[in-house]
């Protein structure tokens, strides 16, 4: 499957579609998933406070497939995004989602309030 068909899920996505946000559906099929395992640092830790151990484990190594690396640009760049945007308040783990996303060419899907209006997101609340 091309880029094209790739989303970046960050934390929201994944734990919106893990609690039943049906408006996530339509993104599992016929999409491929990028994330990161900071991402994944963010969604087990989700769990592990809404849930419990056995739920954070399950989905982190569920997903952990899907985690890529990233060079040491995408931190410098995603510090440089998150002063630019300092006034949203948006985590470094997000920052360094929207920016691999951008650089990747793929649309960040999330549904945080800091990304509804940036371009590359697909914004789902």
């Amino acid at each position: 499957m091309g880029l094209m068909n790739t989303l970046f899920w960050d934390t929201y996505a994944f734990v919106r579609a893990i609690e039943g946000g049906h408006d996530y559906n339509k993104f599992i099929k016929g999409y491929s998933i990028i994330t990161t395992r900071l991402n994944l640092m963010e969604l087990h830790y989700t769990l592990l406070r809404t849930h419990n151990k056995r739920i954070a484990d399950t989905y982190y190594e569920r997903l952990k497939k899907y985690a890529v690396k990233f060079e040491d640009e995408i931190i410098k760049k995603s510090n440089i995004f998150k002063l630019i945007n300092k006034k949203k308040k948006l985590s470094y783990v997000d920052c360094v989602g929207y920016i691999l996303a951008k650089e990747q060419g793929i649309k960040f899907l999330t549904g945080d309030e800091g990304f509804k209006d940036l371009d590359n997101v697909e914004f789902v609340k």
